[in-house]
């Protein structure tokens, strides 16, 4: 049976087409976030400008610094959320949802409204500060990249904090012993393949609950590499914990590009991997054999089983490729760095990857952006709490946290997982 047949085998719900379902969370969230910023405009206003330099020191191209008055913007900023709170308000209305589009001019407006505000009489360094977003933002995409192929498959991998921090183990000791960072790469993506195999051992071939089983082997990996490093590692550790970072790598002419080439262009291998995973998971998913049938016994594994798909031996190798792919974000933590292995480095990473995954709808792209965001909100903490902001600093730590419940609990609507998802398959 030709492949078109299998795509159209029970991946839609049997829902009439004339049937509109609303959800009112996004325009509603929007309007909340709309008053608290005004309210923080009102209660706590600060007068003078930011600058935003865009431009390094070693940079080819210079640009001017841009200076933005802290109430002018300030309240350009809230009126422009207004309207696109009211814009996805008549989208919700009229279709039944608000378009992507309208969350992410938001959020741009959002940002550049805070930034006023809070680095009013300061300087913010926009390449640093964007350069550090990707930076932070690197494990969380394959992390996430790991969980969309895991859930499309239909199998909630709750492990990926688990397998990050075993790439990351890996990665530190290999490179260490070997002085070679390729040979802790390629041990980190072994190393999250296995975590994955047990996840899909148990939870595929036995039957046992996928949620319990990540959670279980997040405290598994938690324990044994914190007792690992306590032991093993810290006795010796410049022969065991000393790992060889990655040499950065400037691309020619796109390095020298105003703003982003500093931030996207001079970057290391591990990076420059991270864009090609992301375009090859997009396309392979959704232009390709392999993710036409990744997809099926996702959403309707009985009838990828009547046309001779084997479920849940596709369901097997897919979640080893995806503990694979976030057993190398792992290595970012270590020799992507060249820092020292230390206890729960991850810090709940794969948790906020496992977030963009739900944020980002399953969707690779869409993940991707979601996890840049979660980036940007760390680098955000980092640079304001360096210029002197006065934003509490138990605020800045939140900050991440904060954005996280903020996308996944109200801005990103009505989503729905895979049909078939966390739910096993048996045969007949």
């Amino acid at each position: 049976m030709s492949a078109p047949q299998v795509s159209t085998a029970g991946l839609m719900p049997d829902v009439p087409s004339t049937t509109v379902v609303r959800s009112f969370k996004v325009p509603i969230a929007l309007g909340a976030f709309t008053a608290l910023f005004a309210l923080l405009m009102l209660l706590a206003p600060r007068e003078g400008a930011a600058t935003l330099r865009l431009s390094g020191d070693s940079d080819a191209i210079q640009l001017p610094p841009l200076l933005l008055p802290v109430t002018a913007t300030g309240w350009v900023c809230v009126a422009f959320m207004l309207a696109l709170t009211a814009a996805a308000l008549y989208f919700v209305r009229a279709q039944g949802r608000s378009p992507l589009w309208i969350v992410s001019v938001y959020i741009l407006f959002a940002i550049v409204g805070f930034l006023a505000w809070a680095a009013a009489g300061a300087t913010i360094p926009v390449v640093g500060l964007l350069a550090g977003a990707v930076a932070l933002a690197v494990p969380l995409i394959y992390g996430a990249l790991g969980g969309v192929i895991g859930e499309r498959a239909g199998v909630v991998n709750i492990a990926i904090e688990g397998q990050l921090l075993a790439g990351a183990f890996t990665a530190a000791v290999l490179s260490s012993v070997t002085r070679q960072p390729l040979i802790g790469l390629v041990g980190a993506m072994i190393a999250g393949a296995l975590v994955a195999a047990v996840l899909a051992t148990f939870a595929i071939t036995y039957f046992v609950d996928q949620v319990i089983v990540g959670v279980v082997l997040n405290v598994l990996v938690i324990g044994l590499t914190s007792f690992l490093f306590s032991q093993v590692l810290q006795p010796d550790a410049t022969t065991l914990n000393s790992p060889v970072r990655f040499d950065r790598i400037q691309i020619p002419l796109l390095s020298d590009i105003p703003v982003l080439g500093p931030v996207l262009f001079r970057q290391t291998i591990l990076v420059y991997v991270m864009y090609l995973a992301v375009a090859l998971v997009y396309v392979g998913m959704f232009h390709t054999r392999w993710g036409l049938r990744l997809r099926a016994v996702g959403e309707h594994p009985k009838a990828a089983d009547t046309v001779g798909i084997r479920v849940n031996a596709t369901r097997f190798w897919n979640v080893l490729l995806a503990g694979a792919i976030a057993g190398l974000g792992g290595t970012i933590f270590t020799i992507g760095n060249g820092i020292p292995f230390n206890k729960e480095m991850t810090a709940g990473a794969g948790f906020i990857a496992l977030a963009a995954v739900i944020f980002g709808q399953w969707d690779p792209i869409k993940a991707t952006l979601a996890a840049l965001l979660f980036g940007f909100a760390s680098s955000l903490q980092n640079t304001l709490s360096i210029i002197g902001s006065p934003v509490p600093s138990e605020f800045m730590l939140m900050l991440p946290y904060v954005v996280t419940i903020f996308v996944v609990a109200g801005v990103v609507g009505k989503s729905r997982a895979p049909a078939a998802d966390g739910k096993p398959y048996i045969k007949g």
